[in-house]
This record gives structure tokens, sequence and C-alpha cells, in this order.
């Protein structure tokens, strides 16, 4: 298993906790992930959006692009996954970008490609907001226009949304970065499986992400593709005995309905197409993260993760509160410590 984390690009994951001890700024960032790979985690998600989702739309929260930049520079061994939405982004141009910051890395980025969910950011901002299917083919031809900059010295694609005429990409990344997207609709799992590496899942039960793992590596056969990478988000939560980490369980999820992050939450639910009913009191933490249930003593959690490992998942993408000090105490409980 392979141990990932959310950069804190909102200030936090918790929508009925204002201040959860790790402000949105580049000093925070900087040393969280300078001492997340001293620890032993291999990866960094960092999230792009330009409204703060978590804590309210008025509130900071960091760009994507810059801060994964800045990282590059500071860092030595973490991937650097930078989330992507096709429609705020040219292709041919973050092609550029992307391959720059790649060889700033030494060949650490990564892509999760999001076909954006959220209207009013897109629209705030004067953007382009495809509808659901829409997305996935806007997403389907922008990845064909990016991976062929980085492939070819020089490039030109004739398609719907795109037109490139002997366009050229150099220095290129010092390896093609993988690829990784998310999603749940019949188009999302399709364009995942022909064009990108790795997928990426909300959180949920062992037997319910066994068979998405399933299924996703039965199209990819069909199709004659390599392996793929499986990724899943999870909320972790240590403690030395179960009924403490149920305690902090309790107060992280004491919904507070006029808390600012809960005002697109009816929004959030029509723009996503869940194969499951998504209960609120699941959204006072993102992504799900509650589901996979690592929580416990770390007995629990290691014998949790060897189980969804023995599963075929491959990576897990942690989310806690406060990052820095949880990060430290997940590590040297739970990833230090063999089975």
């Amino acid at each position: 298993m392979r141990y990932g984390f959310w950069a804190p690009v909102f200030g936090g994951w918790l929508r009925n906790v204002p201040d959860e001890g790790m402000a949105p700024t580049w000093d925070y960032m900087r040393r969280l992930c300078q001492r997340a790979e001293q620890i032993g985690y291999d990866l960094t998600l960092i999230a792009e959006l330009n409204l703060n989702d978590i804590k309210g739309v008025d509130q900071p929260a960091l760009d994507a692009w810059s801060t994964a930049a800045a990282l590059a520079a500071v860092t030595e061994r973490l991937e650097l996954m930078v989330a992507v939405r096709p429609n705020f982004h040219q292709p041919a141009l973050l092609a550029k970008q992307a391959a720059n910051i790649d060889r700033i890395s030494g060949g650490r980025l990564a892509l999760n490609v999001v076909s954006s969910w959220w209207a009013e950011e897109a629209e705030s901002y004067g953007l382009q907001f495809d509808q659901h299917d829409d997305r996935y083919g806007r997403t389907a031809e922008w990845l064909e226009v990016v991976a062929g900059l980085w492939r070819e010295p020089r490039f030109s694609f004739e398609g719907q949304r795109y037109q490139l005429k002997d366009a050229i990409c150099e220095p290129k990344p010092v390896r093609a970065p993988v690829i990784y997207a998310g999603g749940e609709s019949e188009a999302a799992k399709t364009m995942i499986a022909r064009q990108c590496d790795a997928y990426v899942m909300h959180g949920d039960e062992l037997d319910v992400i066994a068979g998405k793992i399933a299924d996703m590596k039965a199209r990819r056969a069909a199709i004659g593709g390599p392996p793929m990478i499986f990724g899943m988000a999870a909320y972790a939560i240590v403690r030395d005995t179960e009924a403490e980490a149920r305690e902090e369980v309790a107060r992280i999820t004491t919904l507070d309905p006029d808390a600012p992050g809960f005002a697109n939450f009816e929004q959030w639910l029509s723009g996503t197409q869940l194969e499951r009913e998504l209960k609120l009191q699941e959204y006072s933490v993102s992504n799900r993260g509650l589901r996979p249930n690592l929580i416990g003593t770390p007995a629990q959690i290691r014998a949790r993760i060897a189980a969804y490992d023995a599963a075929g998942l491959d990576l897990l993408l942690l989310q806690m509160s406060p990052q820095l000090e949880e990060m430290e105490r997940f590590a040297a409980e739970v990833i230090s410590t063999p089975n």
C-alpha cells in the first residue's frame, strides 16, 4: 500500500469545525509536505477549486498549480498529484505548464483530472460548464491533446472543442505523468478505462471498493490496456482506544446546518451521479472519508488497510485534522509498525 494525503489547500476538511489548526498558507504547506516525505508518505493530492468548498466560498483557498510548482522545488520524493479541470485549462498551455513543473520536480508530477461538478464556481469565473456526460466528452478530447503534445515533436489536432496545428511542447516531461481520474457514471468509467492510468474513488466499504476495482479491471482488460492503479480517499482517526476514536467522530460530525460549507450541498448532490444515497452527516467530512472506517486503534486500522490491500487497492489518499499532527501519529503507529 502507498500512502498519500490531501494537501489542505482549504484550511481543512471538516465543514463543522471552523478552525482546524492548519491555515491555508504556503508556509504551512511547505512544512507539511517536507515533513511528510521524511516520515513515510508517498504522494500528496493538491485539489483545485477557486472557491473554498469546505469553509465557505469567501474563505481563502490556495491555487493548485502555483502551489504545485513551489512544492516541486522544495521537496525531493513526494509524487505531486495536481487536480486539473479541463474546462478551466486550455490543454496545449496546460501541457506546457505541467511539463515544466515535472522538470522542476525531477519527474514527480501526476494529474488528477476532474470533470467539474460545481456550476456556480464556473459561472462566477465566466467559464464554460458542461452538462454531465458532455464533461467527459470534453475531458476525453482534452486528454488526447495533452498526451499528443507530450509525445510528439509537433502535434496537430482537429476536435469538436480543440484545434491545434503543429503545436510544440518543449521541453517535454521527464516521463509522461500518471493520469488519475475518478467518477461513478457510465460515461466516466468508460473514459477512464480507455485513457487514464489510475482510478481514484471516494471512500467506501470494503465490498463496494472491491466491486469497483473488479469492474474497472474488467473494462481495462476488454480493451487490452495495461493494469491500472487504484486509489481511495479516506479520513483517518488513530487513537489508543476505539472509544476515544469514536468520541472524535462524534465531535467532527455534530451537524451545524448554518456552517458556510453546507451552502452548496444541494447543488453538489444534483451535480453528481452517485451510486448510493449520500447522507447529510457524511457531507460534514469530504469525499465520503468516514465510510472506510479507518477509525480506532493502530491494530484495527492496520487490519482494515490489509483488507483493502487484498482487494486490490494500491493507494490511500488520507485526510486528517489537524493534518500535520495526525499524520505524525498515523506514520508512527500505522505506517511504521509492521502487521
